[in-house]
């Protein structure tokens, strides 16, 4: 099969040069016998019969039936005709669009002849050139379809909707160009041959006849930019009339929220650069007079809705600056707070202006809107997840009175599962008599399992390799299934989990979890980290949900776990009987505190929680609070006993254009029963909790002090110091974030910057037994001259058994370290070779002294800002703080990070 490529422009202009010969041809005596006539006005006159039709033949058709190409045409066997008929039935067959040439040609004899050539078939529709707009994006625009019939009306239908597509992206320079590739069988290939140029972006935004405010106050507020350097990683900088419409609506919006109520757009012109490239948008706007609040007032007529109740909710004051936003948002607190009851009312505000007092005076009226009923509930979009996942959420039934309250409160739900789009809403559309409405949930899924395996490295954990597998929406039944397993310098897990949260689709929570984890804790030496206790912890946890109200959850759990706390017997234990055996914690060297924090206990807790919940989105909340008092007791069963008892809420407030505001306050208390509160047990704050702090770098902690013989003194500098925290038996700890929003480009990035505020104290702990030359039993005694003398210890191998030094005499291996007390060996186990004599090998450890800091509840407080990142490796933090307030012994650190795993 042969095919040629042509022109489909210039197939297109041979076409419609051949039409008009033929019709210029077929009119040629009719002009001709006008031409002759006498030169005066003429007189209408009927058409000139030329004939009787005898025959119409179709000649040319190959796909068509003959009868069907006489379907066109009113030309009839057996009637007269006229030059103007036949002219008609030409038009009438181009008109169908199903064929590329036509001829009518009459013999004379009243024999008509439809000579025509019928339109190719498509045999594909071919993309060229797109790589900014895929091809999936493209195609469902195209009507155009293969085994359709070729028509240049759709072609050219189909050119203006993807130059439209182009248009939406920004590339206002695109251009596309159709061409035919003729096949045998009368059949063509149609390809669109897509120029997609540069996005055309914004080059300078003008205002004019704004005088109160700048032009820049006046673009921050403008959903589209100006180019730059500032905004490389925003998408609002290429032209998009609709984003134009937006800023115009914005424009408007702040001018009312200053108190300009007559404020108008005179005019929006965006114009193309000659080169296609830029637009300069050009804003001419009336900013009028400014007016202030006159008197406000709330009106109720509805019997059981007194306004005086309400009347909390108007923040506004006779004298304040008009401002139509708290108009607005009252209009909504009203019709929510109302809603809470059950009423369903029609809230509106009644403005009265005077402008030559330039004052605008409200009154909020609370009227009875017509009970309207919910007929149905729809919803739409779920492949995966099971209708009555969603439907479970409703906070109304079919069959109820539609309440916007409920309704609002059933979105919030429903979009904090997590499951589904971020912007969900649910419509409400007209039912089947005007008291009835249909509520209808579009849905749009997206992924709810994650598989996460990662690598990184974080200023909390060093190294990190973390592999974990979630699925919160397990088999579409909103069920949360998890299993992980992390591993790092400082600390090993493995957890499993499991989460129903309608047992039985009653709204009761059921949940397990089941863990392994591993932790080394660890002091600093300077800069440097020494490994002190290794915790291990077993066990597993049930739990359970309860809503009480809306709003209101209790949960209750319970725990059973096995902690074993050991130090490493090689580096603080010594061997007090001499018989090779390291069977003693050496308080020496790990100090009294952790000596008493070994051992092996199994911990039986009951708890509960009462969580005040309305957040309008768990995930990413903007607005709503959330509560939660704790109580945990252990000692129903097992051998760790206690009770703690812990309290945390967070406030969220959208205070416009992006910009969300937290305050979070926390605190808690343990206390022990009949036992001293564990090490492992309590209280502690710094990173990530108290950024600006290191790890545990705030609180109760022992510090080391070494001795130094040269100038008899303890030294002070921390570098020369170690440091233990002990945590506290009571904390508290408080927040102020301000996320900041980015363009829309950093926010496709996942960027999300915020400045903070943190402040907190942990305190509480028991004075522990200490070191030092003051208190009794100090184990460093004094020289002739008054300075303190290292403790000898003897020197043991891994297994405990004692290492021996051979004599600086022998001539075979002077100085050597062995296990024989006679003679030598290199070996553990090798024979021991000779007669040398020799010594037990001692370790001698520096004076020090001990003391006891920061156990006190003065604030510790810090200020910063950081970056969260969604990045293709893992979720990224990172935070930049400086501590203000400190104490003594608080560890302070400015900059951290984490990578490839959250905390």
């Amino acid at each position: 099969m042969t095919a040629t490529r042509k022109n489909f422009g210039r197939a297109r202009f041979c076409s419609a040069l051949l039409v008009g010969t033929m019709l210029g041809g077929v009119s040629q005596p009719l002009f001709a016998q006008e031409a002759t006539a006498p030169q005066m006005a003429p007189a209408p006159s009927a058409p000139v019969t030329i004939g009787t039709i005898k025959t119409v033949n179709v000649a040319g058709s190959e796909r068509l039936e003959p009868d069907t190409v006489r379907s066109y045409v009113k030309l009839v066997p057996g009637e007269s005709y006229t030059r103007e008929a036949l002219d008609q039935a030409l038009k009438d067959l181009y008109e169908t669009e199903l064929f590329a040439d036509v001829q009518v040609r009459d013999d004379g004899q009243g024999n008509i002849t439809l000579q025509v050539r019928e339109n190719p078939v498509v045999n594909r529709i071919v993309l060229e050139g797109n790589k900014r707009l895929k091809s999936d994006k493209i195609n469902p625009e195209i009507k155009l379809a293969p085994r359709q019939i070729f028509t240049r009306s759709k072609v050219r239908a189909d050119v203006a909707r993807i130059i439209e597509l182009y248009r939406r992206q920004g590339r206002f320079a695109a251009t596309v160009e159709p061409k035919m590739v003729q096949l045998d069988q009368n059949r063509v290939d149609i390809i669109f041959e897509i120029s997609e140029g540069d996005k055309s972006k914004v080059r300078k935004i003008n205002i004019i006849g704004n005088e109160k405010f700048s032009d820049g106050r006046l673009r921050g507020e403008m959903a589209t930019k100006q180019t730059g350097i500032t905004k490389i990683f925003s998408s609002g900088t290429s032209y998009d009339p609709d984003r134009m419409s937006y800023d115009q609506q914005k424009l408007r919006q702040y001018y009312l929220t200053q108190g300009y109520a007559d404020f108008r757009v005179v005019s929006a012109v965006a114009e193309l650069t000659p080169d296609k490239k830029d637009f300069i948008i050009t804003y001419v706007v009336e900013e009028g007079q400014r007016y202030k609040f006159g008197d406000v007032g709330l009106e109720s007529e509805i019997r059981d809705i007194k306004a005086d109740t309400f009347k909390y909710l108007l923040p506004m004051k006779k004298g304040d600056w008009y401002n139509a936003k708290a108009v607005e948002d009252t209009v909504d607190a009203i019709t929510e707070a109302t809603g809470v009851f059950g009423f369903t009312p029609d809230v509106r505000p009644d403005f009265n202006r005077d402008k030559d007092e330039l004052t605008m005076g409200v009154v909020f009226k609370i009227n009875q809107s017509p009970r309207v009923y919910v007929e149905r509930i729809d919803i739409n979009g779920n492949t995966h997840t099971k209708d009555k996942v969603v439907r479970r959420e409703f906070r109304m039934s079919e069959g109820d009175a539609f309440n916007s309250f409920k309704v609002k409160r059933s979105r919030d739900r429903i979009q904090s599962l997590g499951f589904f789009q971020d912007k969900f809403e649910i419509e409400q559309k007209p039912g089947s008599a005007p008291d009835r409405v249909v509520l209808e949930a579009n849905v749009e899924e997206k992924s709810t399992g994650e598989l996460q395996v990662s690598a990184g490295y974080s200023s909390l954990e060093r190294f990190i390799v973390d592999l974990s597998i979630r699925e919160r929406n397990f088999m579409g039944k909103g069920q949360e299934v998890r299993a992980g397993v992390s591993y790092s310098t400082y600390s090993k897990s493995i957890e499993l989990g499991f989460t129903e949260p309608y047992v039985f689709d009653k709204n009761i929570a059921v949940g397990f979890d089941v863990f392994r984890r591993d932790y080394n804790s660890f002091n600093f030496a300077g800069n440097d980290r020494n490994t002190t206790y290794e915790q291990t912890t077993t066990g597993f946890q049930i739990r359970a949900g309860i809503p009480l109200t809306e709003f209101i959850t209790l949960a209750t759990r319970y725990g059973l776990s096995y902690d074993q706390v050991s130090l490493n017997k090689f580096t603080f234990y010594t061997d007090t009987n001499n018989d090779g055996i390291r069977d003693t914690c050496d308080p020496i060297v790990a100090g009294r505190y952790l000596c008493d924090a070994i051992g092996n206990r199994v911990t039986s807790s009951v708890g509960y929680s009462l969580v005040f919940d309305n957040l309008n989105n768990r995930l990413r909340p903007t607005r709503g609070q959330r509560a939660v008092f704790s109580q945990d007791f252990a000692g129903l069963g097992g051998t760790v006993r206690y009770i703690k008892t812990t309290a945390q809420a967070t406030k969220y407030w959208g205070i416009g254009s992006g910009f969300v505001f937290s305050a979070s306050a926390e605190g808690g208390y343990i206390k022990g029963l009949g036992q001293q509160v564990r090490l492992i047990d309590r209280f502690y704050l710094g990173e990530p909790d108290m950024r600006g702090f290191g790890i545990r770098g705030v609180g109760p902690r022992v510090i080391r002090s070494f001795y130094d013989s040269t100038t008899g003194t303890f030294l002070t500098d921390r570098n020369s110091q170690t440091d233990d925290a002990l945590g506290g038996n009571a904390y508290y700890r408080g927040r102020l974030e301000l996320e900041i929003p980015l363009g829309n480009g950093a926010r496709e990035l996942g960027l999300r910057p915020s400045i903070f505020m943190d402040v907190g104290a942990v305190f509480g702990t028991s004075r522990p037994a200490l070191t030092a030359p003051e208190i009794a039993g100090y184990p460093f005694q004094l020289d002739a001259n008054g300075k303190y003398l290292p403790v000898e210890r003897l020197v043991l191998d891994s297994q405990g058994r004692q290492i021996y030094t051979v004599p600086l005499t022998d001539t075979i291996n002077p100085g050597a370290s062995t296990l024989c007390a006679v003679g030598y060996s290199a070996t553990a186990t090798g024979p021991c070779v000779g007669s040398s004599q020799n010594t037990r090998a001692f370790s001698t450890i520096s004076p020090f002294r001990e003391d006891f800091v920061g156990n006190t509840a003065k604030p510790r407080l810090s200020v910063g800002f950081g970056v969260n990142w969604n990045s293709p490796f893992g979720p990224f933090r990172i935070d930049i703080a400086k501590a203000l307030l400190k104490e003594k012994g608080d560890n302070t650190k400015t900059f951290q990070f984490n990578v490839g795993t959250q905390f």
